[in-house]
């Protein structure tokens, strides 16, 4: 159910029998009525998302529909993870995928990992958004959890010219402009352009966006044409996680820098469209999609922790060094002392890898996909009966290629790294060499056939039967180390060769009962899969982990997952513009994919026996003439379902650098609670205001996947630490107040987190590294927490006009 985030709507007259139509695949089509869909459903209008003041369409997400939180891994509000009952969709490799994405037909998941760039999804161009919930055979791979249908406007529904401009904390402005118009003879168009920027509030963390979109379409009484081209490109910093001490004395501090992702991506889409009869429709789609996209990140270098020589700027060091023998610091320039023992060791190709403690990884990948799909819609119907049926054929094809090295370096005292001239290309004389090179194509061909089929008996009952076919074959070829000419450390690393096929049927089963307008109770079975991507299976050598997101070494078999989905659920209408629901769910996951670490930031994928995310939603909204109210709660376990062994460094019962699993732990970053509630209020016709709450349960860090991880004091010489192994919960207060003298103008204000609540919804165990005064410790630790800190309070000034 939609949560209100204005009384915007509190004025408008009280529709007749209102009818959401919802498409019942990726393609449009003829789709279904929500009551004949037998699951949980939540749609959204572009007037929703404009109201609501989001920033971007997770944050639209996020504030406004059930059972969605947000985890902010990457400490950047257009990168942020997005989880519906504990599935996620997410911009960073590494993350297992559990939603599929679609716009206007054209699946968004990314080849490479199934990732999804929110960036590059303009939200002005955004006619309708609909959450599908279940294992959705119709919405193809990926749908483990659920599905978002993006469906954009175009010029003969959307008409007219939009300017917008707006300013907000932390150096943020946006400049946007829309544009739609038709013609008598069948043609319009659209066009949709917007750039933004802001200075971020944390320490360097300057990120900027720009987007067009356009689209031209022509029509006639049974036919349609539309042509669409879209092109985005972005420079994001996302610094991350934090280490809680550093968090304490400065909430703005990161740990390394720098983190920066570049996205530069184009699409073409083309849709097709013809009622053939007034039983009959087709409909088609042609895509091709180009995403580049490079990293340039900053760390420490695992390598070198533990007995090493650091030094980070502080006096301390340089008379450490000194008195142990490390040349004759007091001579050193200042300027280049930091780099001194790093220096050394690299000019002489000696073992850079234990004496530098800094790594520079560059990344960058090329992705180019295309694919097409055609369905048929077909209505028969007869006395106290309606039949309607769909049935399609899709082919998806990508190319993704992958280039990573990495770079020793030093670490400065303002947390940056500077590099030196030496690599991590295993050439060092080391007995423990590595290689973080890369150099990966990968291949994959997708071919589907889908249908579905909704029997209505007269007007209360209906029964859907739905499957989809799915055969992939994805093939990894190694351009250092491929099979056939190997080198020695090349067979110890072991090959990013391989060929793989997968193949699933997938079936879905649901039963919908209305036997008055106020009532609709469903209940449904589905299954859905998805396959291991190149990412996954170029990192699944529990010998030879991965720096995430980057380093890949070998590529053990890993099998697809499987989803299975059980739901049952009541929804209805009080009086007047009142909707309430009720629902259950069990969604389980057979062999998942999850990430094992095996050192404090390397790891390797591997398929486990089950997991399971179960709960209980509840929602209730209305809509008066001039308050508005809205609710919604989930109750959430997200639970391993079989024993598991799982690498945990810095957990405080880990054994042997790893942690026993039990059947009913908890999955970490996914909240037992999540509640959402606002109220709305327009109290002049030119004046609304609306007041929303967020408060998300508290959740367990990664690291803790056992829930046995016990908070420790930091002992008297300062090394111990054992940092809380769960992210508390919090609540967030989000303000809006509207003023519309006329159509054509809009002034609105919003101020997020109103009360300025210190939290964060993501953590993690990891080595604690630095001293509260920030220097960089001499010898490893048993560990400690890490958060990344959610935004302090915004206030953002928009205006809009309208021609």
């Amino acid at each position: 159910m939609l949560v209100l985030a204005a009384a915007a709507r509190a004025s408008e007259p009280a529709p007749m029998a209102q009818v959401f139509i919802v498409a019942s695949t990726p393609l449009a089509g003829v789709g279904l009525q929500k009551e004949q869909v037998a699951s949980a459903l939540q749609t959204a209008s572009a007037g929703d998302i404009e109201r609501s003041g989001a920033l971007d369409l997770s944050d639209f997400l996020n504030r406004s529909l059930g059972s969605v939180h947000l985890n902010d891994n990457q400490g950047n509000p257009l990168m942020m993870d997005v989880s519906y009952r504990g599935y996620t969709a997410s911009p960073l490799l590494g993350t297992p995928q559990g939603l599929s994405v679609y716009m206007d037909g054209v699946r968004l998941n990314q080849p490479f990992g199934d990732v999804v760039l929110w960036d590059l999804i303009p939200k002005e161009a955004i006619a309708s958004v609909s959450l599908m919930a279940g294992a959705n055979p119709l919405f193809g791979l990926n749908t483990l959890g659920g599905a978002l249908a993006i469906r954009t406007k175009d010029g003969q529904t959307d008409p007219g010219t939009a300017l917008e401009a707006s300013v907000a904390s932390f150096g943020r402005r946006n400049v946007g402009l829309r544009h739609g118009g038709s013609s008598a003879n069948g043609l319009d168009w659209l066009l949709v352009a917007n750039g933004w920027r802001e200075a971020g509030w944390r320490d360097d963390s300057p990120s900027r966006l720009g987007q067009v979109f356009g689209k031209l379409g022509w029509h006639d009484a049974r036919s349609s044409l539309k042509l669409t081209y879209a092109y985005a490109r972005s420079r994001l910093n996302g610094n991350g996680l934090q280490e809680a001490q550093m968090l304490e004395e400065r909430r703005a501090s990161v740990f390394t820098k720098p983190d920066t992702t570049a996205n530069h991506a184009s699409f073409v889409n083309l849709e097709a469209q013809s009622r053939l009869s007034d039983w009959l429709q087709l409909a088609a789609n042609a895509y091709y999609r180009n995403t580049r996209t490079a990293t340039h990140n900053g760390d420490l270098n695992d390598e070198a922790l533990g007995g090493s020589v650091y030094y980070t700027g502080q006096p301390a060091d340089r008379v450490w060094l000194g008195a142990n023998g490390f040349g004759n610091p007091a001579a050193e320039n200042s300027a280049g002392f930091p780099s001194w023992r790093c220096i050394a060791h690299a000019g002489r190709n000696a073992e850079p890898n234990e004496k530098c403690t800094g790594l520079v990884t560059t990344t960058a990948s090329g992705q180019q996909n295309a694919g097409l799909s055609a369905q048929v819609t077909f209505v028969t119907q007869g006395q106290g009966y309606r039949n309607q049926g769909v049935a399609g054929v899709g082919y998806d094809a990508s190319r993704v290629r992958f280039l990573q090295s990495s770079q020793f370096g030093y670490l400065n005292p303002d947390r940056s790294i500077t590099a030196v001239a030496a690599f991590a290309d295993g050439s060092q004389d080391s007995e423990e060499a590595f290689d973080q090179r890369v150099d990966l194509d990968g291949r994959a061909h997708t071919w589907s056939v889908f249908g579905s089929d909704t029997l209505s008996l007269g007007t209360a009952w209906h029964l859907t039967l739905s499957a989809r076919y799915n055969r992939t074959r994805l093939a990894n070829s190694d351009h250092l180390f491929p099979y056939n000419n190997a080198t020695t450390q090349g067979e110890q690393r072991g090959s990013l060769d391989g060929d793989h096929l997968f193949r699933r049927f997938n079936p879905a089963v649901g039963v919908s009962f209305t036997p008055s307008r106020a009532l609709n109770a469903y209940a449904g079975y589905s299954e859905s899969s998805r396959t291991p991507t190149s990412i996954e299976l170029g990192c699944a050598d529990p010998n030879f982990g991965c720096r995430l997101p980057n380093s890949m070494a070998g590529d053990p078999p890993l099998d697809q997952v499987v989803s299975t989905t059980w739901e049952a659920g009541l929804r209805g209408k009080l009086a007047g513009r009142s909707h309430w629901n009720l629902g259950l769910f069990r969604g389980d996951n057979h062999r998942d994919i999850i990430f094992v670490a095996n050192t404090a930031s390397t790891g390797y994928f591997k398929n486990v026996g089950k997991t399971r995310r179960a709960g209980v939603e509840a929602g209730i909204s209305s809509v008066g003439d001039r308050l508005s109210l809205s609710a919604d709660y989930t109750w959430l376990r997200a639970t391993y379902q079989s024993p598991e062994r799982l690498g945990s460094q810095a957990n405080s019962g880990a054994e042997g650098g790893a942690v026993n699993v039990r059947r009913g732990d908890r999955i970490p970053s996914i909240p037992r609670h999540i509640l959402k509630a606002a109220a709305g209020y327009q109290w002049r016709p030119f004046w609304s205001a609306g007041l929303q709450v967020i408060a998300i349960g508290r959740s367990f860090v990664r690291g803790n996947e056992n829930n046995l991880h016990v908070a420790g004091v930091l002992s008297p010489d300062g090394i111990s630490s054992f940092g809380a192994g769960h992210v508390p919960g919090y609540a967030v207060v989000n303000l809006n107040v509207s003023y519309q003298p006329d159509v054509a103008w809009t002034l609105s204000a919003n101020v997020s987190n109103l009360a300025d609540r210190r939290y964060a919804s993501v953590g993690q165990l990891g080595p604690f590294a630095f001293a509260a005064d920030g220097a960089l410790r001499n010898t490893d630790s048993d560990g400690t927490s890490f958060f990344t800190p959610g935004a302090p309070r915004a206030v953002s000034l928009r205006l809009r006009h309208v021609f």
